[in-house]
């Protein structure tokens, strides 16, 4: 009877329960109590996910995925009796960032923020890893093969950071959405094919393409070669940008990080290029963030804290396409300051509606005049060396210099539109057949 098999257990734990060994109830091992554990912890921690927004973005590897309010991250796995994994790191190859696969959790990565990367591994069990692409500040790229297809693709793997994770979230949602209304993928921007949940990251897999136009546009200049960015292909670089600026406003978009290394090349010969990095794009209709662009591609509306719109994007453009030419940044950021002042030497004055209407025109302006502070934290007014477009773009294709000249006006009320830039004789008429 069980009273017999209690009075049983507690005399062979040495008397009625005093001094004695604890019994482990029903004789189970310990290995078989500390495994239902686990699961318990794994069960409960999967309970909590199913109720989180991003549910839906999660495919499951055998560990339970992060709550979204937290900022300590783990698994079932990692928070069981054996600790912490350790989480020694090895250097860095030159081109691939290998970390130890023995410091690793068997289940999961841990608190690492960086996912390990090892050349010819697989990701969750479908992607071979070939090459390591490269790092931003929240994310690593590696090119990969997909073994289901034979295709070779790029994934995006996110840190292991709450804000990281959020930001990559809603920058999915964008790419769907942009999919979603490009089917046939005709409007020249990134084409992402999947995304998963794996080992504690999140990993966007997108389409191969080459080189950045920074990158390329620094490797043309130091090898000496022919020029490649020349008049007739920056015609259809613009061309194709402006039409997936077309598609992305018809959304309600804007892309507001619009920059070299944000355009890549999809085909060198026939000089095709692809819109990518959405992560920082938002709707019109949404509150918009003060701190948007990079700086030298940043538009003067948003510089001086005045209302914008998607004409931001139409600056940079500008912008990119004189850089492209010249070789050179046009607008140089040492500070905004200095940058404002460079703005006013080639462009001429800011209005002086705009002036009165920004928020941060006392920080760089006395008056119409740019000014920044020394050390002391006196006043240093700047005085903008007189220039111009066509002096600074050293050509002398009239075409060429009034259609960067329109994107690049100062007042955004007489900046065009993308689909209005697309008028523009430069890019409806080739002229250089």
């Amino acid at each position: 009877t069980r009273r017999t098999r209690r009075t049983r257990r507690r005399s062979r734990a040495g008397g009625n329960g005093g001094g004695g060994r604890r019994v482990r109830r029903l004789g189970l091992p310990r290995t078989t109590t500390r495994r239902r554990a686990r699961r318990r912890r794994t069960r409960r921690a999967r309970r909590r996910w199913s109720r989180s927004p991003t549910r839906r973005l999660t495919r499951w590897s055998g560990c339970a995925p992060p709550r979204r309010g937290s900022r300590r991250w783990s698994c079932g796995w990692c928070t069981s009796a054996r600790g912490p994994a350790s989480r020694r790191r090895e250097g860095l190859a030159e081109a691939a960032a290998v970390k130890s696969a023995s410091s690793q959790c068997p289940r999961c990565a841990q608190e690492n923020k960086d996912f390990p990367i090892r050349l010819h591994s697989l990701i969750a069990s479908r992607y071979q890893v070939k090459e390591y692409l490269g790092s931003a500040a929240f994310s690593k790229a590696v090119q990969c093969l997909d073994l289901h297809t034979g295709e070779m693709v790029c994934i995006k793997i996110i840190k292991n950071n709450k804000d990281f994770f959020d930001q990559s979230l809603d920058e999915i949602k964008l790419l769907r959405y942009l999919r979603k209304h490009d089917p046939r993928d005709e409007h020249h921007v990134l084409r992402m094919y999947d995304y998963f949940y794996h080992r504690e990251h999140l990993f966007l897999v997108c389409e191969l393409l080459r080189d950045n136009l920074y990158e390329f546009s620094r490797f043309n200049r130091d090898s000496g070669g022919e020029r490649y960015f020349q008049l007739p292909r920056l015609r259809r670089i613009a061309k194709q940008c402006l039409e997936a600026l077309v598609f992305v406003h018809r959304l309600g978009l804007i892309h507001c990080d619009l920059k070299p290394e944000n355009i890549l090349i999809q085909s060198y010969s026939r000089c095709e290029v692809k819109v990518i990095d959405f992560g920082s794009s938002c709707f019109t209709t949404d509150h918009l963030s003060s701190y948007v662009q990079s700086r030298s591609y940043r538009a003067p509306e948003v510089v001086l804290g005045l209302g914008y719109g998607q004409k931001i994007d139409l600056w940079s453009l500008g912008a990119i396409l004189a850089e492209l030419h010249t070789g050179y940044v046009l607008f140089q950021n040492d500070s905004l300051a200095t940058m404002l002042a460079r703005i006013v030497g080639i462009l001429g004055p800011f209005p002086q509606r705009m002036l009165e209407r920004g928020r941060h025109t006392h920080k760089f302006f006395v008056g119409d005049t740019p000014y920044e502070r020394d050390a002391s934290g006196a006043i240093c007014l700047l005085r903008p060396k007189p220039s111009s477009l066509r002096h600074r773009l050293h050509s002398d294709d009239k075409l060429f210099l009034s259609f960067v000249g329109s994107l690049l006006k100062v007042d955004p009320d007489q900046r065009p539109t993308a689909q209005q830039a697309l008028q523009h004789p430069w890019i409806a008429s080739d002229p250089y057949q």
